[in-house]
């Protein structure tokens, strides 16, 4: 038996968490859990309360939202390399929760159609959506990762993000957005999280029908 239990739908952000698993390297148990009875379930709602996935059990502790599973599990695994020394995790803390807050915020509401009111925007917290985005651009405009040189699980985080905004036109291309997505699909951990989610979601439908 894993240290590590993941609960995730391969139609979530599950897949945020499933290649930060990938790039930790270490086994882990996988519960897939459906939008209906799983997720709501006594057993789970124990795990997390909002009844919504991905979570992790790690060594009987419990995380849950992405982002902290990405950096808890950066910390926990620091074989993995996932998070910079800690004399230099400034951008990495910044970006990782910028993308957690504000980007999350401001391209959800922009895909429900919510448009803060004018002279309302300091009361959203990020303003509005392009200023977001033209402040999201700046942190993967180089040519390396958001650390520099070093890959990390705020470009697990964060590149999620850009990579489905891509994907599905919450976030307009530009030409940083579409170089740094490149690089990250090269990313051997990457590649496994689709292939395994692919499957997984195949599997679903099947088992559903």
């Amino acid at each position: 038996m894993a240290e590590i239990t993941f609960y995730t739908n391969p139609m979530s952000r599950g897949q945020i968490v499933r290649w930060m698993l990938e790039e930790v390297g270490e086994p882990y148990d996988l519960v897939p859990l459906d939008y209906g009875t799983g997720m709501k379930a006594s057993d789970y709602l124990a795990i997390n309360p909002m009844g919504k996935v991905p979570a992790i059990v790690h060594a009987g502790k419990t995380i849950t939202e992405a982002a902290a599973i990405c950096a808890y599990l950066a910390d926990a695994f620091p074989a993995a390399h996932l998070a910079p020394p800690i004399d230099r995790r400034a951008d990495y803390y910044r970006w990782l929760f910028f993308a957690a807050g504000p980007v999350e915020a401001a391209v959800t509401n922009k895909a429900l159609g919510f448009i803060i009111p004018e002279g309302r925007e300091r009361m959203a917290g990020y303003g509005t959506f392009d200023h977001t985005i033209d402040a999201l651009e700046s942190a993967v405009s180089g040519p390396g990762w958001i650390c520099g040189d070093q890959f990390t699980a705020a470009d697990v985080y964060v590149g999620a993000q850009i990579d489905w905004g891509l994907q599905f036109g919450t976030i307009p291309n530009r030409p940083s957005f579409d170089a740094y997505a490149v690089r990250l699909r090269d990313r051997p951990g990457y590649q496994r999280q689709r292939e395994l989610d692919n499957a997984l979601i195949a599997k679903m439908r099947r088992n559903s029908q």
